[in-house]
C-alpha cells in the first residue's frame, strides 16, 4: 500500500465534486465523536504545541482517523504549522486501506466546508472576495469558494505583502483578477466574501468596516485564545457554525462571546448537519451579514479520504 502524497489528493479532489460529497456526509449516518485535543508545552516555542487526534467512522464502510501536529512557530524549522497523517480502515474486515497526507486533507475538506456553508449563506451572485492570510489554505480557500459561486476578482490580504504577492502569483488562481493589498478595511468595504484563514490572536476583521449583504467565513483561530473577528461581528451577524460541540468550546471567535454575555448559543441560526439534514432552512435577505465559522469536523476528512481512495480505484 502507496502512501497518498499531497499532489495526488488535490488532484483527486476537485471542489465541485468534494463539496456535494461533504453535504451528503452531514446529512448522513457517519458517527464521530468529539475530537481529542491536547496542548503539549513546548519549551523551543513560545507557543504550546497542539495535538489532535480527529476519529469518524461509518458502520459497515469504513473508519478513519487524523493524527495531527499544529506548532504556531514551525516556520523556524522550514516546515509547515500543521503536520501529520490520515488512516483510513476497513470497518468490516479490520484493515488498513489507505494512509494519506494529512495536511492536504486537511486544506481541501476544510476549504470545501467552507465553500458548502457559502452555498446556504452567501448571495448567489457573489463575484468579489478577499482573502485573509497567505498560509497552505490561502490558495484552496479562493478556489473553493469560486466553485459555488461566480468569484471573478480576489484580494489578497496578509501581515507579509511579500507572501501575499507569492499567492497572487501562482498559476492555479490564473482565471482570477487579483491584487494585494495592504489596508484591510478599505478591501473589506469592496467585497461580496471574507474568508479570513489564520491563527491571530487579536481580531483582524471589524463589525463597524462591514456592510449590508456580505458574507463572513471564519476558518481560523482554532483555539479559545485566538479571535479573527471582533464582538461587533458577531453582533451584527446571523451565524452558522459546522458544528455546536466544537465551535461552542474550542474557538475564540464564538466561545468568548458566549462567555462575555455577547452571543447566546440560541442565537446561533443553525450548524451544518441541520442545514444538510433539512431540519433547518437558512433564508437570507439581501441586506444580511452572514457568518460561518469552521473548526473542523472528523467527518470532513472521512468523506473526503474516502472519496480520495474512490477517484483512484
Amino acid at each position: 500500500m502507496d502512501f497518498i502524497d499531497q499532489q495526488t489528493i488535490d488532484r483527486a479532489l476537485p471542489f465541485a465534486g468534494l463539496v456535494d460529497a461533504l453535504q451528503q456526509a452531514f446529512a448522513s449516518d457517519i458517527e464521530t465523536p468529539l475530537r481529542n485535543h491536547y496542548d503539549i508545552p513546548n519549551p523551543q516555542s513560545s507557543r504550546e504545541t497542539t495535538l489532535l487526534m480527529m476519529p469518524s467512522w461509518q458502520a459497515g464502510s469504513d473508519i478513519g482517523i487524523k493524527l495531527v501536529t499544529v506548532t504556531p512557530e514551525s516556520y523556524k524549522y522550514d516546515l509547515p504549522s500543521i503536520q501529520g497523517t490520515y488512516v483510513l480502515f476497513d470497518a468490516v474486515r479490520g484493515c488498513v486501506k489507505a494512509t494519506m497526507d494529512a495536511p492536504a486533507l486537511t486544506a481541501k475538506r476544510t476549504a470545501a466546508a467552507s465553500a458548502l456553508a457559502s452555498r446556504f449563506m452567501s448571495r448567489p451572485d457573489s463575484r468579489k472576495l478577499l482573502m485573509v492570510g497567505t498560509g497552505t489554505l490561502s490558495s484552496q480557500l479562493i478556489r473553493a469558494h469560486a466553485s459555488v459561486r461566480p468569484i471573478e476578482e480576489v484580494i489578497i490580504w496578509g501581515r507579509s505583502p511579500d507572501k501575499a504577492q507569492a499567492i497572487a502569483e501562482l498559476e492555479s488562481l490564473a482565471e482570477f483578477n487579483i491584487s494585494v493589498t495592504e489596508d484591510l478595511a478599505e478591501a473589506v468595504a469592496e467585497v461580496d466574501i471574507i474568508s479570513v484563514a489564520t491563527m491571530s490572536k487579536e481580531p483582524l476583521i471589524m463589525g463597524d468596516w462591514l456592510k449590508a449583504g456580505q458574507h463572513l467565513d471564519l476558518v481560523g483561530a482554532y483555539r479559545p485564545d485566538m479571535r479573527e473577528a471582533d464582538d461587533e461581528c458577531i453582533r451584527r451577524s446571523r451565524i452558522v457554525v459546522d458544528n455546536y460541540a466544537g465551535a461552542c468550546k474550542e474557538t475564540g471567535d464564538i466561545a468568548t462571546p458566549i462567555a462575555d454575555g455577547i452571543l447566546k448559543k440560541e442565537d446561533l441560526c443553525a450548524d451544518l448537519f441541520e442545514l444538510c439534514r433539512k431540519e433547518k432552512h437558512f433564508l437570507r435577505s439581501a441586506d444580511d451579514i452572514t457568518l460561518f465559522k469552521s473548526v473542523g469536523h472528523a467527518l470532513e476528512d472521512l468523506a473526503a479520504a474516502q472519496l480520495v481512495v474512490k477517484s483512484l480505484a
